[in-house]
């Protein structure tokens, strides 16, 4: 899924390169958090009420807010002037929009949720924030109909759809207070269907059973584990199979462990919690313990730790589990993963993760560890009047605070509660954060079935309008006239589940994966029907595979699958090419050239290819020792295929070794070496290598592969610049001299789709 923040003030930010102490590494999202304003803290108003959405200002008063996915329009109101908010002054907005975006995830399933856009500027102040129209969709150009209304009535979407980072007006406000009131929620169907295949609300945690997985990963050490000073097998030197394990303590943990663990540009971070028995936690890594170019060298590592399949240790190595099917490495021994981290104040040791007993999860589980809370019926601290109650939030957040302060005492004797609530959550950064966390179910504000039963609780002894009607009547005023929800088509009275919007749109910026549309954008249709092909064909035949892949080899961040794709689009001419052809790539496709076509009966030959055909690959391959092709045969034989054009008997070599096809012990760069220096020699025996262009995943995975084997993951680290594109191009096709124009070209407009550019 695409999903970006709905202000984009400063695209191109990029992360530090060192992460020590971010352990969220989205530079845009850590600007737009700081547009929150105190008055609209989620889940809680000021005055005690659910408060489902938050409230932002950015620095800049004419700051566009953007759509932040595609999306259906739900409903709409457009205001042609501000409106009266009930003391007489034009001083509050009641235009929105409201969105409906459904994605297809990394493992088949469907997440559907909606964003709220609310206070958005009347058309008549337009000139006052030098904003111009002319930059909406033409729905939202002109206002609502409705007379003589104020505010316009509230408008259907009908058919009417948006583009991610697509205008949807200007910051209006409420009260003569600047604000955008951003929500995301879902329904509770939609809600089930997503969130029951994960363990948000459980309070225990296990290890995830499919394999959607994303994110920073996650361990849970049982107490009384035993760390190694070194892994089983090292050396006195402290190699283990030539990798060189630094030596640290032993020992064990006394407590039970939460482990995280992430990477960025290279470098592999780990955080360790340990968990009182009351399940308070306590940071044991003051800064998260820093191993450089770890995720660099995990080729290296996973070729050198796991030699009957270096693909299942390369994920071993990532995730701590194996996500791809009918895993080769079976066996406890094979699958021993040594991780190091802190297990004690000061004490770092070595832990096989692989053991059954830990358990092992990541973003896409929102396990309670990771700070995820449900809150409904029977753990929220709202009552049924819909206020929240400070002491049972307490309870809830395991608040910092175990006894009454001296200003809640006052406070309370005084019945200022919403003054005391304000006071304890603006005090407290650690219970800010953790309302973050929290998923609640209530129902919406913008839905008018149950105003006054919700809300007059308000007017007692010590609330918020005690001893004020008027205000009251004015504050339901107001309301009912920017409620919307019988425009909607969604079912009056129902609850909802409300995310804290910012932290909703940066967890999932994480999640890498891409549905049938946004594929379908990367690469515009105009490449395909210029052939007389439909894109949209291709794509989705290999869709699920580059989920898979770009997962796999950490490709799924907006910068490096930009490189990914820009580069695919030479090396497999947008996915239409996956065997490297013998006449014009234009041609070939169009005409569906045999050359290109899958090969059934055996390797391309004359016929039923033409002479010409096998003679331009025996030509540039045949005998070729850079390529390893000793054998007669050799040049068409392995001939490029898949994304990336894998090409010659040793790269092909080096894949089957990879994934577990062919004995490593059998090859070896001794053997290579031989037919460099002139000394040929039988190589390794192949099966079908027109797999890597007959299976779609394999198609795709040996362009990941080829990423991690040559650095091309640590180029692409340098950003979206034509510097860094050259640098891929390079690690992927160092001959090549015409193309690298193309494919710089290719990989801006990726990012164009892919990234926060507007």
């Amino acid at each position: 899924m695409i999903i970006s923040p709905p202000f984009l003030p400063a695209a191109g930010l990029t992360a530090a390169d060192n992460a020590a102490n971010l352990p969220r590494l989205d530079p845009m999202m850590d600007l737009v958090d700081t547009f929150e304003l105190a008055h609209g803290t989620y889940p809680i108003a000021f005055d005690r009420r659910w408060h489902c959405g938050v409230h932002l200002m950015p620095t800049m008063q004419n700051e566009k807010v953007r759509a932040i996915a595609d999306g259906d329009v739900v409903a709409y109101r457009v205001c042609q002037k501000p409106y009266d908010g009930g003391d007489g002054r034009r001083d509050s907005h009641a235009g929105f929009v409201l969105l409906k975006h459904t994605t297809e995830t990394g493992e088949g399933r469907t997440l559907t949720f909606y964003s709220l856009y609310m206070h958005l500027l009347d058309l008549d102040s337009y000139g006052s924030m030098n904003a111009d129209g002319r930059q909406l969709p033409e729905f939202l150009r002109l206002p609502s109909p409705g007379g003589d209304q104020e505010p316009a009535p509230a408008q259907s979407g009908g058919n009417l759809k948006v583009r991610r980072k697509d205008v949807l007006g200007w910051i209006g406000g409420c009260h003569g207070q600047q604000h955008l009131h951003f929500e995301i929620f879902m329904t509770k169907s939609d809600h089930d269907a997503y969130f029951g295949r994960t363990q948000l609300g459980s309070l225990t945690a296990s290890t995830a059973t499919g394999s959607d997985c994303w994110g920073h990963n996650y361990f849970v050490i049982p107490a009384g584990r035993s760390f190694l000073r070194l892994p089983t097998g090292a050396d006195s030197h402290g190699k283990l199979r030539g990798i060189v394990f630094a030596a640290l303590d032993a020992g064990s943990n006394v407590e039970q462990l939460f482990v995280e663990i992430y990477f960025h540009k290279g470098d592999k971070y780990t955080n360790v919690w340990k968990i009182a028995s009351d399940g308070r936690r306590t940071l044991l890594t003051s800064s998260p313990v820093k191993e450089r170019d770890y995720e660099y060298d995990m080729y290296k590592r996973a070729t050198a730790l796991y030699p009957a399949c270096a693909s299942d240790g390369y994920e071993l190595l990532r995730f701590g589990r194996i996500l791809s099917p009918s895993p080769t490495l079976r066996t406890p021994a094979e699958r021993s993963t040594w991780i190091r981290m802190t297990f004690a104040a000061g004490q770092e040791g070595y832990i096989d993760v692989s053991d059954s007993a830990i358990v092992k999860l990541s973003d896409a589980d929102f396990s309670g560890f990771a700070g995820w809370q449900k809150i409904s019926e029977g753990n929220t601290p709202f009552s049924a009047d819909g206020l929240c109650d400070i002491d049972a939030l307490k309870k809830i957040v395991k608040g910092v605070y175990e006894h009454q302060t001296r200003e809640e005492a006052a406070l309370k004797e005084g019945y200022k509660k919403e003054d005391v609530l304000a006071q304890y959550i603006k005090s407290n950064v650690s219970v800010r954060e953790q309302l973050r966390g929290f998923i609640c179910e209530a129902p919406s504000e913008w839905d008018n079935a149950h105003n006054e039963d919700r809300y007059r609780k308000l007017k007692d002894e010590g609330e918020f309008y005690h001893g004020n009607d008027a205000g009251y009547a004015a504050f339901l005023k107001l309301l009912k006239s920017f409620q919307f929800w019988d425009k909607t088509g969604l079912p009056a009275g129902q609850e909802l589940w409300f995310f804290h919007p910012l932290k909703f749109i940066r967890h999932f910026r994480e999640c890498g994966w891409l549905d049938k549309d946004e594929l379908c954008q990367i690469y515009a249709e105009s490449k395909y029907t210029a052939l007389g092909k439909t894109g949209v064909e291709y794509k989705e035949d290999y869709r699920q595979p580059i989920n898979n892949v770009l997962r796999r080899y950490a490709l799924n961040t907006s910068t490096r699958s930009a490189h990914f794709f820009g580069q695919c689009a030479i090396e497999s001419f947008y996915m239409m090419i996956v065997r490297e052809c013998s006449t014009s790539i234009a041609n070939a496709v169009r005409n569906n050239h045999i050359s290109i076509k899958p090969e059934s009966n055996g390797y391309l030959r004359s016929p039923p290819a033409s002479h010409a055909d096998v003679a331009y690959f025996e030509r540039l391959y045949e005998g070729k020792a850079s390529l390893a092709n000793t054998d007669p045969g050799d040049g068409v034989k392995f001939r490029g295929r898949g994304f990336k054009q894998l090409t010659g008997r040793y790269n092909y070599a080096e894949y089957w070794v990879y994934r577990g096809w062919l004995d490593g012990k059998s090859y070896d760069h001794a053997w290579f070496k031989k037919i460099v220096d002139g000394r040929p020699m039988p190589g390794p025996r192949i099966d079908n290598p027109e797999i890597a262009g007959n299976d779609a995943y394999t198609a795709v995975d040996t362009a990941g592969f080829f990423c991690a084997r040559y650095s091309v993951t640590k180029a692409a680290d340098k950003g979206v610049t034509r510097d860094a594109s050259l640098s891929v191009t390079k690690a992927i096709n160092p001959g090549d001299r015409l193309s690298p124009p193309n494919r710089w070209k290719e990989t801006q407009d990726a990012f164009w789709i892919l990234g926060d550019e507007v």
